[in-house]
């Protein structure tokens, strides 16, 4: 018995919470959709366009004016 709960009582719970955890990851990744494409030839240096390209100019135009 681990952690002095029956065995039968041990699995239901175990069985349940992997269940909500799969439904849930399941959810999530309907919702979000991800790209799994993967590209026969991976971009070059500079040319993959991200999110943080804004942040990375903003930072140098911040360090730019400080000098």
């Amino acid at each position: 018995m681990p952690a002095g709960v029956p065995w039968p009582t041990y699995l239901k719970t175990l069985a349940a919470s992997m269940l909500a955890m799969f439904a849930g990851a399941e959810v999530v990744h309907r919702y979000y959709r991800p790209d799994l494409s993967i590209p026969e030839i991976p971009p070059k240096p500079g040319e993959l366009r991200t999110e943080l390209l804004g942040l990375k100019s903003r930072s140098s135009e911040a360090q730019t004016s400080q000098q």
